[in-house]
């Protein structure tokens, strides 16, 4: 018996260049990022374990860590056995879209900086409401100019 439903089989469709292209684009796309370049983004990464998230936490490093300001952030830190980061933007600092841009300029700024850093640090970084304004390397600079005044920072090699 035959289902109302039920479809003739489709005749394979021929070669066409849309299909070309797409693998085209394809093999483009594996050649821009190889394997070995997305695993060494994972290995500069902060697994969960090293982010802070819970209250009692924030609040100690504020009232008894040291602080640094700096132009778009501010920075909460002390020295701990292992490296810890948390993140804050409050609703001054904007929107929802405008809070969760911040936080990855944040965390992107001590991504790619984290190694420069001379101990193992607890840190909280407070976004300002300037931030919303600043691009990447504004915010970038800032981060660097906290390091370096907390004493943080390692000489760089050009």
């Amino acid at each position: 018996m035959v289902s109302v439903h039920a479809r003739p089989p489709r005749a394979a469709a021929p070669f066409s260049t849309t299909a070309a292209a797409s693998a085209a684009s394809a093999s483009l796309r594996s050649e821009i990022r190889p394997h070995a370049a997305m695993n060494s983004l994972k290995r500069h990464g902060l697994p969960r374990q090293r982010r802070i998230s819970r209250s009692a936490d924030f609040v100690r490093l504020r009232e008894e860590g040291n602080r640094e300001v700096s132009g778009t952030l501010i920075m909460n830190w002390a020295p701990a056995p292992a490296f810890r980061l948390g993140v804050v933007t409050s609703r001054k600092v904007g929107g929802s879209v405008v809070r969760s841009r911040a936080r990855r300029l944040l965390r992107e700024a001590f991504r790619l900086h984290q190694l420069e850093i001379k101990h193992p640090v607890t840190m909280v970084l407070v976004a300002r409401p300037s931030i919303a304004s600043r691009d990447f390397a504004g915010v970038e600079r800032d981060y660097l100019k906290a390091l370096a005044r907390a004493g943080l920072r390692t000489a760089v090699q050009s």
